[in-house]
């Protein structure tokens, strides 16, 4: 049991990611984006500190200033996106669109951490990005190009707050848990000091609006990034990445079939490029794990 202890982890994560994206369109309807960004990142920071508290591990903050600006991005810059995204475009292609992430990581980390794209991550990202123009179809008048932006801003937002983290990993040992609480702590000050520019209708409180809000702080938010933090504690980074693969697929399947979401041709032709994209550059870190594996071994 404890060998597949991950896997079971892994297909839970994706089930519950994925199918959070048709929640939170459904919350929409009952609460404005910025009202509904700044309930779940307030919700899932004091989720995340009681996680923290019961299993007595260290609360202490450190590297303020860095944890700021990994929650200013990772969490705060994305939640407001990703909900801001999900007003107007349907929960599939909003998934879809920022779920690019590993494909802004791979060519924002050149510049910014000097690690060069090469070889098959070309084709790769070549790949998403040809995907991504079809999804986005700016030729097309009558598509959403505002949410669809808002998408691409969200997968920016979480892929620079992802190169963030890698370089202060790679200076320093952290506490992942502690960390993950404590950019989410910021990031909802920054929603919390964004909200407060915006003026929205108020809140329609009813027991479906509860009950969305209660699994997106709780389930969503604290229980999927625990999960998230026990996959990466015991499975390769290149297996892990498999949840990112999943996660739209679950989005899209579940988006069609409880909202009526319809895709149009290119868009469908766009989004198995962008698979494809994103399971080529998974195989290549699947060789790239196994070559470093043989290296330490030999």
């Amino acid at each position: 049991m404890k060998r597949w202890a991950p896997l079971l982890a892994l297909a839970a994560l994706s089930l519950l990611w994925g199918y959070t994206w048709v929640l939170a369109k459904l919350g929409l309807n009952y609460v404005g984006p910025f009202t509904f960004a700044l309930q779940r990142s307030v919700g899932g920071a004091v989720a995340m500190l009681l996680v923290l508290a019961l299993l007595r591990r260290p609360l202490a903050l450190r590297f303020p200033a860095r944890t700021f600006w990994i929650g200013a991005t990772q969490t705060g810059g994305f939640m407001i996106f990703q909900t801001w995204a999900l007003v107007e475009g349907g929960p599939g292609k909003t998934a879809v669109l920022i779920f690019t992430m590993p494909i802004w990581t791979l060519l924002l980390a050149w510049p910014l951490l000097g690690e060069r794209v090469r070889g098959g991550q070309w084709l790769a990202a070549l790949s998403t990005l040809l995907g991504l123009l079809l999804v986005i179809s700016p030729w097309d008048m009558h598509t959403s190009l505002f949410s669809k932006a808002l998408g691409i801003g969200a997968a920016l937002m979480w892929a620079i707050g992802t190169i963030l983290v890698k370089r202060l990993r790679g200076e320093h040992e952290i506490d992942l848990l502690n960390l993950t609480t404590w950019q989410m702590v910021f990031g909802a000050l920054v929603v919390a000091a964004a909200s407060a520019f915006v003026h929205e209708a108020a809140v329609q409180w009813n027991a479906q609006f509860i009950a969305i809000l209660l699994f997106m702080t709780l389930i969503s938010t604290c229980l999927c990034w625990v999960l998230w933090l026990y996959i990466l504690g015991r499975l390769p980074a290149w297996e892990a990445s498999l949840s990112v693969l999943g996660t739209p697929v679950i989005a899209i399947v579940s988006s069609r079939w409880q909202t009526g979401e319809s895709f149009a041709p290119q868009e469908l032709a766009g989004i198995l490029l962008i698979g494809a994209g994103l399971g080529l550059l998974s195989l290549l870190c699947w060789r790239a794990s196994r070559r470093a594996a043989a290296l330490i071994s030999s």
